[in-house]
């Protein structure tokens, strides 16, 4: 029983340690651009010796790219597809013959939003990415988010 205990504990403690340990941090933001104009920011914040992918990836990528869906709210249009800002690396694995378009250190999608009315309201959905360092890659997550505008 006592060693039951001792490793339920050391589990719990484990995954704790695991859940403290993401190496990304999340950011969701708007900014207001005119009368009706928003712009959504969702900005990455890699810890050093982290990368995230670019949502378009080279045909020979193994790598998951970043997929950011929203949820239909009939008070807004999305204007166009989300921009990438940020230092875009080619990264190529010979060995591996697999090409990655990734960031480092940061990264902010920003997907322009326009109200048809003057109203309150907020956009939301979900992010989709993976994470990997020049060893291992954890598997890939989903981020729900929901910024308001208005």
């Amino acid at each position: 029983m006592k060693n039951l205990v001792f490793a339920l504990l050391g589990v719990f403690l484990a995954g704790s340690v695991m859940a403290q340990s993401e190496p990304v941090k999340w950011n969701f933001t708007s900014k207001k651009i005119s009368d009706k104009v928003y712009e959504i920011h969702l900005t990455a914040t890699l810890d050093k010796g982290w990368h995230i992918y670019s949502q378009t990836q080279p045909k020979d990528a193994i790598s998951q790219p970043t997929k950011i869906a929203f949820i239909t709210n009939p008070l807004l249009n999305l204007d166009g597809k989300v921009k990438e800002v940020g230092k875009m690396e080619k990264f190529h694995d010979a060995a591996l013959g697999a090409s990655a378009n990734q960031y480092s250190k940061t990264v902010n999608f920003v997907q322009k939003v326009t109200l048809k009315a003057a109203a309150k309201t907020s956009v939301a959905g979900t992010v989709e990415y993976q994470l990997c360092d020049d060893s291992k890659c954890l598997p890939p997550k989903k981020m729900p988010f929901k910024v308001n505008v208005g």
